[in-house]
Formats: C-alpha cells, sequence, structure tokens
C-alpha cells in the first residue's frame, strides 16, 4: 500500500511541475508583449514628436502618410503578437484546453475500462 501511495505521490509532482512550468511559460509570453507594447509606445510616440518638431518649424506635410506608417505597420505586428498570448481565450473561450484535456482523459478511461 505505502509503495502504491509514492508513485501517487511522485505523480502529483510530476504534474504539479508541468503546471508550473505551464503558468511559467505564460507569465513570460504576457510578460513579452508587454515590454513589445512599451517599445511600441516609446518608439512610435519619439517618431511622431520629432515629425512634430520639423511641423513646427514649417514642415507642412505633418498629417501624411510618412508620419504614421511605422506606428501602423508595427501595430498590426503588435496585434498579431497579442492575438498570439490573449487570443486562445478569444477564440475558444477561458479553460478550453483544459476541458479538452479533461475530456481526452474521460475517454482514455472509458476505453481502459472496457478491456478490464
Amino acid at each position: 500500500m505505502e509503495n502504491k501511495q509514492n508513485q501517487y505521490d511522485s505523480f502529483l509532482d510530476s504534474t504539479q511541475e508541468e503546471r508550473y512550468d505551464i503558468a511559467f511559460k505564460r507569465v513570460k509570453k504576457i510578460k513579452g508583449f508587454y515590454v513589445h507594447l512599451l517599445v511600441y509606445i516609446l518608439v512610435n510616440v519619439g517618431f511622431i514628436a520629432l515629425r512634430a518638431r520639423h511641423f513646427q518649424n514649417g514642415d507642412t506635410d505633418f498629417w501624411n502618410w510618412q508620419t504614421f506608417n511605422t506606428a501602423f505597420f508595427w501595430g498590426i505586428g503588435l496585434v498579431a503578437h497579442g492575438a498570439s498570448v490573449f487570443g486562445k481565450d478569444l477564440f475558444l473561450g477561458k479553460d478550453w484546453e483544459k476541458r479538452k484535456i479533461e475530456e481526452f482523459l474521460k475517454e482514455e478511461d472509458k476505453k481502459q475500462q472496457q478491456w478490464k
């Protein structure tokens, strides 16, 4: 009986480690997105501020495409990055992966019980 308990404890330890690894990776992805967002804001505010300074010196083309094209195309990339980090919950619903895993585990349990 004690040996069986040790196997169970070992299983729990490995699942705890897996859960920690998954959570750690998720936090790193979220942090990476926020760093990307911060860099996007700082760089594009700087670019636009430079154009605004030239605008004050007599440049009349502040509102043209060249002023905002970097922010626009980089913004598309930022949205894609955000969708890769947060998008799973938007399209498949919260805890979808967990429910799907539980569904597959139940199917496996049924198959194993059929063979007993």
